[in-house]
């Protein structure tokens, strides 16, 4: 019986019928070369198939292309065949063409081809007519929108029974989940490629559906996070106009209007008689007098307190605002204010002026979107106008914890930190809902603050105590070689990336692995549904000895190649291996950041670098807080000395010292 090394294996699997395995021997008497008999063979299972072209070999890619000793027009032939398929009565021949169309149109020759036979058209009447099973029509829509991403067909010439059915999707309440991604995917690209288009669009979607989509999710990602983060930002900077304005008295447009804003906060404070009987001096005592009592610093002219910018103009309205959309709040805060000693009252109107920029400072109006950004608040989305009823909520809170630290005008400043500290602490927990938000910063007293406050000084100390931290850095060295066995590990069990071509498009996966042994960086393409593959399988190598150096950012080789091109998401993200001589390069795209910062720090071990991720500095500083804490168990309620205690002198004689020999006599 031959050995199995000189056994070669052939599997022949056609569509729809058992595979088979050919097993082939190397060694064997036949005259036939084992080339040309592996051929025979392959030749009678094609024929057996009734396969025409059998003598083609396809290139084992996403192209789906074939190689022949004649030349031909293959992207041609492949267009033909599946322009006839999707037309096919039967509906699986059909579903077949039309998933294979849509991984094959991302070959712009192909898709020239395929838009040559007006393939384009006969997927806009699959969905103009929407018959097709949601499989197949998901197929249709990912197939098309791949064909007008080469830009041959201008999305002008896209009907209006087109576009109301891919906005039929996307309005659909009970649809398919695939089929909306690539329907809200098509009809983005409509919008950013004509205002008309944009026009249109916005006609059949309303932002309450969209909303709607963004409320079914369970869990929030990364890039929905930032995008929603974003939202937020540029919704909230609708106020910075009036944040940076201040009430102007020499403009007499809008000075009026402002003037009347403050005497109506006035009148809806205090029960005042008709006025249109007094003198003017009268009226103005009287007004002055009341300003006063709202809390005004220049009761004769209040619009001085609103000079200052930030918050200028928009203090005005969140006052305006809770006196008219909580009447009875407003007039029980500052009643009761009125009624106090002079010393212990709180004034409204300054206090609503810091706390409206306290809370514009909180919510950042005023700043740009970050790029990387991801901090949103889900309360904002629960409320049209966040920023007024945040005021509402917390002016009262202001007063309570007023009244809690028996305060003073002399400990304005010292209530406005603890407001902010409240506030800040609630919205870090993300309320999903006012009422929530109300319940818990309003659990948040005065007296839990301090106990925050003293257990995080407590912690503090301890933690900044000179013994302490030497004995961090006696622990470092041990804890930052379990990071690096970590990061060694993850690079052994391998990562799965992604490949981005010149129009940024990540339609290719690639898998890289370290040996076991780890000497050797194995690498190599894979398909999609891959999961971990064996070192056998990743044909690529690259030897460890021969890696130079590794490279982020804009330094690297690939993001040189397309410079400008590249937003800072993806610049962050990628990272590069040069080996043998700088002209060569194993070039990365993490998927994450996290993935960026093992396979940075791994490949840094690998050459013998310090580790430089903020993910190493994080996990090496939960490590030393556990350790630290688990050290300290015994010592608990045990002050630590900031020195050693001193040695004392020896003493004058050793007299002292028992003889056990005498003992033991």
């Amino acid at each position: 019986m031959p050995q199995q090394k000189d056994i070669v294996k052939i599997a022949v699997q056609m569509p729809g019928a058992y595979p088979q395995l050919i097993q082939l021997d190397q060694v064997s008497r036949c005259a036939l070369p084992v080339i040309k008999r592996m051929l025979t063979r392959v030749q009678c299972a094609c024929n057996s198939a009734k396969l025409s072209g059998s003598e083609h070999l396809r290139n084992n890619s996403t192209n789906q292309m074939y190689t022949t000793t004649v030349p031909c027009n293959g992207h041609g032939r492949c267009a033909e065949d599946l322009y006839k398929g999707i037309q096919s009565s039967d509906s699986g021949v059909r579903c077949d063409s039309l998933k294979l169309l849509a991984n094959v149109s991302t070959d712009i020759t192909f898709a020239q081809e395929f838009i040559s036979r007006d393939g384009h058209s006969l997927l806009v009447k699959i969905v103009e007519d929407a018959h097709e099973a949601p499989l197949i029509m998901t197929h249709t829509l990912t197939a098309f929108m791949e064909l007008m991403d080469h830009g041959i067909v201008s999305w002008e010439n896209l009907s209006s029974v087109f576009i109301k059915k891919i906005a039929g999707f996307v309005n659909a309440k009970v649809q398919d989940t695939s089929i909306q991604q690539v329907s809200l995917a098509i009809l983005e690209s409509m919008v950013l490629s004509s205002n008309n288009l944009f026009n249109e669009v916005k006609q059949e979607i309303t932002l309450e559906r969209l909303i709607s989509h963004l409320q079914v999710s369970s869990s929030v990602g990364d890039e929905m996070a930032h995008y929603l983060y974003v939202l937020q930002m540029v919704r909230l900077n609708h106020l910075e106009a009036r944040m940076r304005t201040p009430l102007d008295s020499y403009n007499q447009v809008y000075f009026h209007s402002q003037r009347d804003m403050l005497h109506g906060l006035r009148q809806a404070a205090f029960e005042t008689e008709s006025e249109s009987g007094l003198s003017n001096e009268r009226r103005r005592s009287l007004c002055a007098k009341e300003f006063k009592k709202l809390g005004f610093s220049n009761n004769s002219n209040p619009g001085q307190d609103l000079s200052r910018c930030p918050p200028g103009l928009l203090a005005l309205d969140t006052m305006a605002y809770f006196a008219s959309r909580y009447p009875d709040a407003y007039s029980r805060f500052v009643l009761e204010n009125s009624s106090r000693e002079d010393k212990h009252e709180c004034p409204f109107a300054r206090s609503s002026i810091q706390l409206t920029l306290i809370l514009c400072e909180i919510l950042r109006i005023g700043e740009p979107p970050s790029e990387t950004g991801s901090d949103y608040h889900p309360i904002f989305f629960a409320q049209d106008r966040l920023l007024e009823e945040l005021f509402c909520i917390c002016i009262q809170l202001l007063n309570k914890t007023w009244k809690e630290m028996r305060a003073t005008q002399e400990d304005f400043d010292k209530v406005m930190q603890v407001i902010r500290e409240q506030i800040t602490r609630t919205l870090s927990s993300k309320p999903t809902s006012l009422e929530l938000f109300k319940n818990k910063v309003n659990a948040l007293n005065y007296s839990e603050i301090l106990k925050l406050r003293q257990t995080e000084r407590l912690h503090q100390e301890e933690t900044l105590a000179p013994p302490v931290l030497e004995l961090k850095e006696r622990l470092k060295p041990e804890l930052l070689e379990l990071i690096r066995q970590q990061r060694l590990n993850r690079l052994s069990h391998g990562t799965l990336f992604r490949k981005i071509s010149s129009r940024r498009r990540q339609d290719k996966l690639w898998y890289c692995r370290l040996s076991p042994n780890h000497k050797v960086l194995h690498y190599g393409d894979v398909e999609e549904e891959t999961e971990t593959p064996s070192i056998e399988a990743l044909q690529e190598k690259i030897p460890v000895a021969d890696i130079k150096n590794v490279v982020t950012g804009k330094d690297c080789p690939h993001m040189k190649e397309n410079k400008g091109k590249q937003n800072k998401e993806v610049l962050d993200l990628a990272f590069s291996i040069t080996y043998d001589v700088e002209e060569y390069s194993l070039n990365f795209i993490a998927s994450s950041r996290t993935d960026f910062c093992l396979w940075t720090d791994g490949l840094n071990v690998l050459l013998g670098k310090e580790m430089s991720s903020e993910s190493m500095r994080s996990e090496l500083e939960i490590l030393l807080s556990m350790e630290i804490k688990l050290r300290l168990l015994d010592l608990e309620n045990v002050p630590i000395p900031d020195t050693a205690p001193p040695i004392p002198k020896a003493p004058s004689n050793f007299n002292f010292c028992y003889d056990f020999s005498q003992a033991e006599q």
